[in-house]
């Protein structure tokens, strides 16, 4: 994996319409593990949500879990295509794929993916917390009430009540994995409101490890920098777009399957003392 030449900017013009976007339509098309990935049993026998599972991070996650042993609920909004073919690649592992759709802004919605994992597998072991919205805005003034709170409402009101929903169902050794994201530190002004939700989140993970020892339960997160997934071209502008990823050290966004490990690391048993912690996968790009 370390030789391995990944894509670096520019990249070609690709503007997509549906937000969160659909990986069909990207080039290069972003790398998963689908062909790499290879798993030792580190999760055998667990059972996990991946929300925004059906592209991107989520991808990835879904993909390793189910190599290293995991059973997967995908939870995702409407894509499913996407979805699908996450399930494919499940299953392919020998592992059981559950497809769950649905708006994770509704609260209904969110009681119901735990519920749902819970009938499928019978137990609850790993939530991975992944599902985002962003949208770029130039100015203060170009973001209305609702685009701030859609952002909101995605990004850490569902991660709550999908969490809260889950913590009924996980015994001691459960985990929880939150995808926070380099701009908890170091904030895009184009993306004042994701930026808030992902210093949000990474306060949440914060107060929940700590709420949650008692029980057992860890809860970490993992802090992308710039990563190759459909929500760059549905939701940036394609100047942005062209050199996404030439900010940080490395010159080049990262691959899905680049972070794969670290949400692996922070499921898996091995990580049974680390909890409340922040794991940066940024291409050198630091964090406070």
């Amino acid at each position: 994996m370390t030789d391995v030449k990944r894509p670096a900017p520019p990249f070609p013009a690709q503007p997509q319409s549906q937000t969160p976007g659909r990986t069909a339509g990207m080039d290069p098309q972003p790398d998963h593990g689908e062909h790499s990935y290879q798993g030792s049993g580190r999760l055998a026998g667990k059972a996990a949500i991946v929300t925004g599972g059906d592209s991107g991070i989520g991808r990835a996650v879904a993909i390793a879990f189910a190599r290293e042993g995991a059973d997967v609920l995908i939870s995702y909004l409407d894509e499913h295509d996407d979805a699908r073919e996450t399930a494919r690649w499940v299953e392919e592992a020998g592992r059981k794929a559950v497809l769950l759709p649905g708006d994770i802004r509704s609260r209904e919605h969110c009681g119901a993916i735990a519920d749902k994992a819970i009938e499928a597998f019978g137990r609850l072991d790993v939530l991975v917390n992944n599902a985002a919205y962003q949208m770029s805005y130039p100015s203060l003034e170009d973001i209305s009430d609702d685009e701030w709170d859609k952002t909101f409402d995605t990004n850490i009101g569902a991660m709550f009540r999908i969490t809260r929903a889950a913590v009924k169902y996980m015994k001691p050794g459960a985990a929880i994995v939150n995808t926070t994201s380099i701009n908890a530190d170091h904030p895009n002004p184009g993306l004042i409101a994701y930026a808030s939700t992902k210093g949000a989140i990474q306060n949440f993970t914060g107060g929940l490890a700590q709420l949650l020892a008692q029980k057992g339960i860890r809860a970490n997160c993992v802090a992308p920098g710039p990563i190759w997934t459909p929500l760059i071209p549905s939701t940036m502008p394609p100047e942005k777009v062209e050199k996404f990823g030439e900010q940080v050290p490395m010159k080049r966004p990262g691959q899905p399957a680049e972070l794969a490990a670290a949400y692996v690391m922070l499921a898996s048993d091995e990580a049974s003392y680390i909890s409340g912690a922040t794991i940066a996968v940024t291409g050198g790009a630091p964090i406070i």
